[in-house]
């Protein structure tokens, strides 16, 4: 008989709607009834793709003598973290007090009033590897919180101590400098792996913010070494088995340091950022095989992760029948079945032998570059690279007809605002009218199905929307809406981001402590209230809301967003100098607000060629901390950037500013492709390799 999840959109949540476990959806309700009853709170916390969550569901949600246990003893409530990343927060806070580390599927034990006393991530169902069994922690914890309430209040008590510290009012932690963000690359470099590309050792993680700001420090002080972590970690992702050498996209993470072995679970939010990092790294460096891997996760994006009203969805699974990674994995038999002639050179090229390289069967990937596997098989670069797009093409067909990972469909705002903005750049950059449809559609979903008055929703699937949404969603909704802008010079693009950074502005951010909360000031009331300024897998609400208040206020002219935003930098400071890889998106913003915007302004009609040509010219150079705007005056007054802006003989004109001062405008591509080069580059500031 199925539980409470039953009536859930969440396909976390119904994937254990059949469990012997009774299972409840979060709600205040059932800590009252914890309370009443005299039992703890088990509180379980997965999402859909996740490969253990899935094998902790099997081992012991599954089984009736555990379930049996749950159910006598504890309250159960299972939680998507991608609906909730304010439970995730909170609890997953205390898990890494408890324990040294968190992961997923997270386990957390809470008194009625919701405060954690106990917790950790996977438990097998027998004693393993020096972890006790599932249901021995069942029996130990229920023991102590009916036997032992002193120890348990201890615990408590820590806990309170801790999530106060957290809420306390900000102070300044320093001045935004250059020197801060030299500080942050340096601390950068030396976490580089120089052999494998990305950061520290297994498990590796993409980091694409981190990368994104080191390519920033390049452009802005011409530092070699910065340019070459950025530009190299992305090429050996694209080439490893994290990288869907088939069918495009990202997965998670490598198991490895190599970035062979991933954990197949691809999201969309890696592929946002990454795709994001990919088209910045195209104007950078022109690199082919970056633009290539950039449009292919794109391309992914599109064809399989794209509700027909527009939306994106969240995730593929890991598994398949049963298994992790099965649907992507090949045997040389298999491709040499396929590919015929083609087989010899492609099999060198990704590396296959018959043994394998994962249980027996074979991660795709680069083993050597292009030409020296060509000059292997005896046949030009240029014959290799046609043979792999007909091998991607065959075995994409072949892959379509395996059992396929489970499709998490439900379209969350935040993750949506990144890709959107991925869309909208990429679009913008690559001249592809199929990717602004793309944008566009997306966003016109975001502002007609999720935006509310100004606010945010979270979660949108089947068509409900449901769950108020948190900082991040308001913030990454308004960046895209941003881009959306930069793309069509559309004005009505501002204004909807406006109206969302304003509903943002008054929803979470806390005047007396002068910074922002995750979640907003009418949210239902929790342990504490979360406050997580880090990057984790998605950049921080925070440091996207401080972005979004610099990028507005440098178009609308709005003073109050810029004090703000430089506020909320200063009490941040100092953490992020320290600990730059936890902070790769603020310090983005910190770039931005320490070295100025580039205001590139186009005034004309869009529509006209003239106007054009200076747009695609634009949109040929990697400028961080471009704003952009364009169009006629008369037609956007709310735009500060446009006022007493003429163009120059009836042309379409361009003028480039920074720093309060502006070059002679300009009518002509070459004339404004040297002023934008000009712009962008820091004076005095030596090479840091």
């Amino acid at each position: 008989m199925p539980n409470q999840l039953a009536h859930e959109s969440s396909p976390y949540l119904l994937q254990h709607a059949n469990n012997p476990v009774d299972w409840h959806p979060w709600s205040q309700a059932l800590l009252e009834r914890a309370r009443s009853e005299g039992k703890p709170i088990l509180l379980s916390i997965g999402y859909a793709a996740c490969h253990w969550c899935h094998v902790m569901e099997h081992e012991s949600f599954e089984d009736e003598a555990t379930a049996s246990l749950m159910n006598e003893r504890f309250i159960n409530i299972k939680v998507d973290r991608e609906e909730h990343p304010d439970l995730d927060s909170i609890y997953m806070q205390a898990v890494q007090a408890m324990t040294g580390h968190g992961g997923w599927p997270m386990t957390v034990f809470l008194t009625p009033e919701g405060v954690p006393f106990y917790g950790g991530t996977y438990y097998p169902p027998q004693d393993r590897h020096g972890m006790p069994s599932f249901r021995k922690v069942l029996l130990a914890v229920s023991d102590a919180y009916h036997n032992r309430p002193a120890d348990i209040g201890r615990t408590v008590e820590e806990m309170r101590r801790m999530y106060s510290s957290t809420t306390a009012a900000a102070q300044s932690a320093g001045n935004v400098t250059p020197l801060l963000l030299e500080r942050a690359f340096r601390g950068l470099a030396q976490r580089f792996d120089p052999r494998d590309g990305g950061f520290d050792g297994a498990p590796k993680f993409p980091q694409a913010m981190a990368l994104d700001f080191l390519l920033r420090y390049w452009r802005r002080t011409g530092t070699g070494h910065a340019l070459e972590i950025a530009h190299g970690s992305f090429v050996t992702m694209a080439r490893g088995g994290i990288y869907d050498q088939v069918g495009g996209g990202f997965a998670r993470y490598s198991v490895d340091a190599e970035w062979l072995v991933p954990h197949f679970e691809k999201m969309l939010y890696d592929n946002a950022l990454l795709a994001r990092l990919g088209v910045h790294l195209w104007q950078a460096t022109g690199d082919e095989e970056v633009r290539r891997v950039t449009v292919e996760t794109i391309d992914w994006v599109t064809k399989e992760m794209t509700s027909p009203a527009g939306g994106f969805f969240s995730s593929l699974d890991a598994d398949s029948e049963g298994e992790e990674g099965k649907f992507y994995v090949w045997s040389e038999a298999e491709l040499r079945a396929v590919l015929g002639e083609d087989a010899t050179p492609v099999i060198a090229y990704w590396g296959v032998t018959g043994s394998g390289n994962f249980e027996g069967h074979n991660i795709l990937h680069v083993s050597v570059p292009p030409a020296a596997a060509a000059t292997r098989a005896g046949i030009e670069t240029s014959a290799l690279l046609d043979a792999i797009a007909r091998a991607r093409r065959l075995l994409y067909d072949v892959r379509a007809n395996r059992v396929w990972p489970g499709l998490d469909d439900k379209i969350l705002a935040g993750w949506n605002g990144l890709m959107l903005r991925a869309v909208a750049e990429a679009a913008r950059v690559l001249g592809r009218d199929d990717y602004r449809a793309t944008a566009v559609a997306n966003g016109e979903f975001l502002f007609r199905e999720m935006v509310r008055d100004g606010r945010v929703m979270r979660t949108h699937r089947n068509g409900v929307t449901k769950l108020s949404g948190y900082l991040e969603d308001h913030a990454a909704v308004g960046l895209g809406a941003l881009a959306l802008y930069e793309l069509t010079l559309d004005a009505l693009w501002i204004t909807r981001a406006r109206t969302v950074a304003e509903s943002m502005v008054s929803a979470f951010y806390d005047l007396d402590g002068g910074l922002f909360f995750d979640t907003a000031n009418d949210h239902e009331s929790l342990v504490t209230r979360p406050r997580d300024i880090t990057d984790n897998a998605v950049p921080s609400g925070t440091s996207m809301a401080v972005e979004l208040l610099l990028r507005l206020s440098e178009l609308t002219g709005d003073v109050r967003m810029r004090r703000l935003a430089d506020w909320v930098l200063e009490t941040l400071a100092e953490p992020m100098a320290r600990h730059a890889i936890a902070f790769g998106h603020l310090l983005g913003s910190a770039d931005f607000a320490i070295n100025g915007a580039v205001e590139v302004v186009i005034v004309g009609e869009p529509a006209r060629e003239d106007f054009q040509e200076l747009h695609r010219e634009v949109a040929k150079h990697y400028i961080p901390s471009l704003v952009l705007a364009g169009g006629l005056p008369a037609a956007s007054s709310d735009i500060a950037l446009l006022r007493d802006r003429a163009a120059l003989s009836g042309q379409a004109t361009a003028y480039v500013c920074r720093a309060y001062t502006c070059e002679a405008p300009v009518t002509d591509v070459t004339a404004l492709g040297a002023q934008l080069e000009q712009a962008v580059v820091v004076r005095g500031t030596a090479d840091a390799r």
